[in-house]
């Protein structure tokens, strides 16, 4: 959180990505339904993701397409965490920037994928909660 607070209040940076990659250990890890130590606390946040996504990921037979679409998910649900933070409001309200995007990136065929993260309505459903403008 430190870096997002000194490149969006004080570096002025006006695109955000948040980016994560098909294939990720992380997700598989999370999807083990062990204890897995000091990882945990880690790993909670990606199984909550799981959690909020239950129904669409358990419709999905593949195993390998279930991992890559909580890859997806995870990335939308970080770029949503960075969108709740004061700063990246704050900013926004006043500037117009930053705007936060999703990737992921697919080490197999080297492409990225743009998740299309429609920022402003994010934005505009998550203040419903989490409006940290002050207004």
């Amino acid at each position: 959180m430190a870096v997002v607070d000194y490149a969006v209040a004080h570096l002025g940076v006006k695109h955000i990505v948040v980016c994560g990659h098909y294939g990720c250990g992380g997700v598989r890890a999370a999807m083990t339904p062990r204890d897995l130590g000091i990882l945990n606390p880690w790993l909670r946040n990606i199984r909550d993701v799981y959690r909020l996504h239950e129904a669409e990921l358990d419709a999905i037979a593949d195993e390998r397409r279930r991992y890559d679409r909580l890859v997806e998910l995870n990335v939308v649900e970080q770029c949503r965490n960075v969108i709740k933070t004061a700063v990246v409001q704050k900013c926004y309200e006043q500037n117009r920037y930053p705007v936060v995007h999703g990737w992921v990136f697919g080490f197999e065929d080297g492409l990225l994928k743009d998740l299309n993260i429609d920022f402003e309505a994010v934005l505009r459903d998550i203040q419903k909660i989490y409006n940290l403008t002050g207004n």
